[in-house]
């Protein structure tokens, strides 16, 4: 199907709004092919809702169905208006409400909990296998769970229901950066900041903050990204965990080496060795994976930035530790392989950064990771016997 050309106008207020919420048109027919059946809106294949996505986008056919104009309103949260559609009759708004206030009446712990372990199960399939296979089913988890929330009037639910969120925002967050969707990402970090707020939880806030740094060093904004962690360690000083404390310390320390600061970087990651608890696995964050090696490796990462001859030495005692097991991310050990190939070939070490590259493109294929295959392209190679080569 064609596509529109960057710096063209949308054909239509459905596809504006779906371009400027970073979402794909299949996105958008799964979530139809799994919410549809449950509201009765008519049904049809995944074949047949793209061609009719095209047609409405393309402002060839109107959306005329009630239940795929509410499967626009629910996936985008947007009303009527802002899509394009005929406004709302009031009596059917009134009844939608009603209905979506009963269901969210419905959620009790075990449904809470049951949220948390989809999330949780995610992240365990992110580690393993990487963005690829998460992110789609994040993206309709995120859904869900913001629809119970919002229609949600226990505020003891709410806040749960925010800080599951929360985790669920900053996950999909993390798997849109490796996917090389850098706008998609951010809106989830802010919108995870919103919920987490709403937890009255400052772990999660400023888990969510630093993470969101990560985006601005990859889009060449050091400063920014130092000045949102030194927010970040802000909120949880003196109330989160040393597990988060040590984490945030080494995130900081990753900036200020971008940043070029190397005194203060090396201070940071100092701050985050005397922080990490003898046991670095606290249930209540499963989202922090942190021991020694990956301190070393994170270390070691930061060194490169500031051109230290020793980041080799730390990246391959990172290397040596990647056995340690259920503490080690597919997507970490893509990042440390690549991380090895920009140092070789900084120390004219051409061997070494082919093979590191070569085990690096091999993994970031395998996950499907655009963030490292991006990276890796720009490897240079030392020249040998004084012709240019690149990897």
């Amino acid at each position: 199907m064609a596509t529109r050309k960057r710096g063209d106008q949308p054909r239509s207020r459905l596809q504006g709004v779906r371009e400027e919420l970073g979402y794909t048109q299949a996105q958008v027919v799964r979530y139809f092919l799994s919410r549809g059946p449950q509201i009765g809106a008519a049904h049809a294949t995944e074949h047949s809702i793209l061609i009719m996505m095209s047609r409405w986008e393309n402002g060839h056919v109107e959306v005329t169905e009630p239940g795929y104009q509410r499967l626009f309103r629910e996936f985008y949260g947007r009303a009527n208006e802002e899509l394009g559609f005929p406004t709302e009759v009031e009596s059917d708004s009134a009844e939608e409400l009603r209905e979506r206030l009963i269901v969210a009446r419905s959620i009790d712990r075990g449904t809470l909990d049951m949220f948390q372990r989809q999330v949780n199960d995610l992240r365990s399939s992110d580690h393993k296998f990487g963005a690829v296979v998460v992110l789609d089913q994040l993206n309709s988890l995120v859904h869900q769970i913001e629809d119970y929330r919002t229609f949600s009037v226990s505020t003891r639910h709410r806040e749960r229901l925010a800080a599951i969120l929360t985790d669920a925002r900053t996950l999909a967050g993390w798997t849109a950066l490796d996917r090389g969707a850098q706008l998609q990402a951010w809106q989830y970090h802010e919108d995870a900041k919103v919920s987490a707020r709403e937890a009255d939880s400052p772990h999660l806030l400023a888990h969510a903050a630093a993470q969101q740094a990560v985006i601005l060093l990859d889009i060449g904004q050091p400063a920014e990204a130092v000045e949102l962690l030194e927010y970040a360690r802000y909120v949880a000083e003196n109330r989160a965990p040393s597990l988060l404390q040590s984490w945030l310390a080494a995130a900081h320390g990753e900036g200020l080496a971008a940043d070029g600061q190397r005194d203060a970087a090396l201070s940071a990651f100092d701050d985050a060795s005397s922080l990490l608890p003898t046991n670095p696995v606290d249930p209540e964050m499963p989202f922090l994976l942190l021991n020694e090696g990956q301190l070393v490796r994170w270390r070691g990462s930061s060194l490169l930035r500031l051109g230290d001859q020793d980041a080799i030495n730390q990246l391959e005692a990172a290397v040596r530790g990647l056995a340690t097991p259920g503490l080690n991310a597919v997507r970490g050990q893509t990042n440390l392989y690549a991380d090895l190939a920009f140092a070789y070939a900084a120390a004219g070490d051409s061997r070494g950064a082919l093979d590191y590259a070569r085990k690096a493109r091999q993994l970031a294929s395998r996950i499907k990771s655009d963030r490292q295959q991006r990276r890796l392209a720009n490897l240079e190679l030392p020249v040998p016997q004084g012709r240019p080569g690149s990897a």
